[in-house]
């Protein structure tokens, strides 16, 4: 009997931000850049979903729908 795990993660990467909005690659990482400055964040520290839902304005409940 194979058991499946479905692992969820808190971090939102520039590939989530492509399949989420339809843009391009550059767009993503521009979008992830600009949430790390308006968070005051280093430029290798993570994005959370939870900010990401934050500065975009689109639920986590939503955004998990893409992401896992």
């Amino acid at each position: 009997m194979r058991i499946l795990m479905i692992t969820k993660r808190c971090v939102i990467y520039a590939k989530d931000v492509q399949r989420i909005t339809g843009r391009s690659e550059r767009y993503s990482h521009d979008v992830l850049r600009k949430i790390r400055e308006h968070l005051e964040k280093g430029e290798k520290q993570f994005v959370t979903v939870a900010e990401f839902s934050a500065f975009s304005g689109i639920p986590e409940e939503k955004l998990r729908e893409y992401i896992f």
